[in-house]
Formats: structure tokens, sequence, C-alpha cells
């Protein structure tokens, strides 16, 4: 069997590069990129991958047999139609099983809404395919949290809108793992996976974030608009709407989600203490 795996130079499709790597070896895996010369360090064979480019996907996808599509980063509009471009390269090339990346978050009425109304799409689209499929609806990455250590430092305390909303945080490493096995077995066709482990309010990770790095941080409410003014100050009004959203939606209780990661990956999701644990 050989596997493809799109957006292969980013960090969540070099990591499930290399989960595949360590259950099936460099021989049977593909790494797609938009820029192949960014993946080159991952040790298997590259090929283009342009979400854009249908023949560029077409020539890259045959002797497939199952490509894992990670989502796109462009506009909700734009990832629609880019998504069906790796769908029908796929079965264009004879391509039978497709594994796709989405994300859990609010359908509607959050900034956030139209990146997930777009997932939502290619999750029909995949469905209508006729391809063998499996979707995983990712959690929140919790590494985010952790590399913003040194601004949450100088700040002395988290501030978001996510008020006391659980959320569904995951990291790239169990995810990768998850995808993985989706990829490997057959068991997993036509099942649509909330991937995450255990719930968290802003509280508690803040909790987590004090022990690891022996701080004292506190974690306070903004509204939405407070929080979506700092993040597009920060970064711009695209990503810095759309990460406001997300905490919008957690707020909403959008992200307080039942995971399906045990069933995904044939083990528990990592706990947070041991996640936490190992930044020590």
């Amino acid at each position: 069997m050989k596997i493809a795996v799109t957006a292969a130079s980013g960090q969540l499709g070099s990591s499930i590069v290399n989960a595949l790597v360590k259950q099936i070896g460099t021989a049977n895996v593909v790494a797609l990129a938009r820029t192949p010369e960014k993946a080159q360090g991952l040790g298997v064979e590259i090929r283009p991958g342009d979400y854009n480019s249908l023949t560029t996907l077409e020539r890259s996808l045959i002797g497939v047999d199952t490509v894992l599509l990670v989502s796109g980063m462009d506009a909700p509009d734009k990832r629609i139609e880019q998504h069906r471009n790796v769908i029908n390269a796929a079965k264009n090339s004879g391509v039978k099983k497709i594994v796709y990346t989405s994300v859990q978050g609010a359908e509607h009425d959050t900034a956030f809404s139209p990146v997930i109304q777009s997932n939502r799409q290619t999750e029909e689209d995949i469905k209508s395919s006729g391809l063998d499929w499996v979707i995983g609806r990712n959690g929140i990455y919790i590494e985010p949290d952790v590399e913003y250590i040194e601004s949450y430092k100088k700040a002395g305390n988290v501030s978001n809108c996510a008020g006391q909303g659980r959320c569904a945080y995951t990291n790239r490493e169990e995810l990768a793992y998850a995808y993985a096995k989706m990829l490997l077995e057959d068991k997993h066709q036509g099942h649509t996976y909330n991937l995450h482990g255990e719930l968290l309010t802003q509280a508690q990770l803040v909790d987590h974030l004090n022990h690891a790095f022996g701080l004292s941080l506190r974690f306070i409410a903004l509204t939405y608009e407070q929080y979506k003014a700092d993040r597009v100050a920060e970064l711009g009004d695209f990503i810095g709407t759309v990460i406001a959203g997300i905490y919008q939606g957690i707020a909403q209780g959008a992200l307080e989600n039942e995971s399906h990661y045990a069933q995904a990956a044939g083990r528990p999701h990592q706990t947070w203490q041991d996640y936490f644990a190992r930044l020590n």
C-alpha cells in the first residue's frame, strides 16, 4: 500500500508522515507539498502537491492507494475548490481511499464559522466521492499556548474570550498517531471521529502552564470584541478574526464534544498531566 500525505511540509502533515514511517517504513509513504524543497528533510519520496493544480495533483497521485488530505489554510471559499481538486485528482488517478483532517467548532454565529462550514462542505464532497473515506475532526492545538509562554510571562496572564467554556484540546503528535491508524486500518472506513483529549477550561489550562513552567499566571476573561481587537492588532485582520472566532466558539460550548480518539487510535489520548510533565 502506498500512502500520500498532502501539505507534508506543514507541521501536521510532516508529523503524519513521520508517524506513518514508524508504522510502515519510508518506501510506501509519499509526501506531497506545494513547494517540494520544503519537504526534503522527511526522508520519503517527495512529489509536487499544489491544491490549486488539478493536473499536478493527478500526476502526483498516480500509484497511490490512500491519500491523506490536510485541510488547506486559504480563505474558506477558496478551500472548498482546492479540496475538490485533491478529491477529483484522487478519483482520476485510481486512489481507493481518502482520509481528511477536518476540525471541530461552531458551524454558525462565530467568526470561525465560515472555516467550519467550508470543512463540512469538504466532508460532504468526500462522502459523495465514491472513494472509501474516513474523517477526523481535530480539536484545538495546545502547542500554541506553550509556544506563547514568553508573551504570557510578560503579560502576567492569559487573556481571551473563551470564558468558562470547556475546550477539546489535542496536540499534533497525538493527531499524527491517530491519522496513521486511520490511514492503515480498514475498520475506520465510513467513520467521522472527534480527535481530542480531556476537555479543559482556560483556567485549567493556565494551571497546567503554571505547574509546567513554575509561573503564577492568571486567566482574564475578555469580551469577544476586546479579544478580536487584540488578535487583529498582532496577527492581521484575517488570522486575528479567525483566532478570536475559535475562542468565541469555545465560550458558546461548540468545542465541548465527546472524543472518539480511542476508537480512532486504538489507545487513549495522552493525558494533559503527562503532556505538560514532558515540558519540564
